[in-house]
């Protein structure tokens, strides 16, 4: 049992980093990218004999730069695997929530109790953090959805994660374990003990609610 728990987390790893170079990938093309581009774009259009507007252009322009620097930073932290989840569970959840956010696809309503939680269990909070990118995922491939709702908080020793969005659904008996991607959610719950708690229908989007003996 521990080979196989010990095998599980390093394939959680793997993914979550996975996930994560991915994330960094789109965030280094859609944003550090464009805000360079600008950068260059502003810088070109400077016209020396007009003092006043190139002062405002380089201005433009260095804050353009400052920005980038300080995406860059953020990103260059998300490069140490270990440290995805070395702030807490709460701070990793608030950086795939951020991811999202950047996509601009759909509105977020986010109660994240969990960022001044300071206790962590590293193996744990992998786990958690590759079930919400799974279930985000889902959502982005099958669920057509333009809300999503996400909560996260501590109660009785208990961790729940709760995420609603309202897609299409589908009828939750005609399901399986294999269906949507969950096998690979019902199998890491599992592990560590935890339960899940599917509900949807048809037009009606879904909800799944995640809760997790912590820590």
């Amino acid at each position: 049992m521990k080979q196989n728990f010990d095998s599980e987390i390093l394939q959680t790893r793997i993914e979550v980093q996975d996930q994560t170079m991915q994330s960094i990938a789109t965030e280094l093309h859609d944003n550090v990218g464009q805000l360079l581009s600008l950068t260059t774009l502003t810088l070109n259009s400077v016209d020396l004999s007009n003092l006043e507007k190139a002062k405002k252009k380089i201005e433009n322009s260095l804050g353009f730069v400052n920005n980038s620097i300080k995406e860059l930073r953020e990103l260059a932290k998300l490069l140490h695997g270990e440290q995805i989840v070395a702030n807490g569970i709460g701070h990793a959840i608030e950086q795939e929530i951020n991811w999202l956010s950047k996509s601009g696809v759909y509105e977020l309503k986010v109660n994240n109790q969990l960022l001044g939680y300071s206790g962590t269990s590293p193996d744990k909070d992998l786990i958690i953090l590759r079930l919400l990118q799974e279930v985000i995922n889902n959502i982005i491939k099958h669920a057509q959805a333009t809300v999503i709702d996400i909560e996260s908080y501590f109660k009785d020793g208990i961790l729940f994660l709760n995420v609603k969005e309202n897609g299409i659904g589908f009828e939750v008996e005609n399901d399986n374990k294999s269906g949507m991607g969950l096998n690979s959610i019902y199998k890491r719950i599992e592990m560590i003990n935890g339960q899940l708690n599917l509900t949807s229908s048809p037009n009606q989007g879904t909800s799944i609610l995640i809760e997790i003996p912590y820590p």
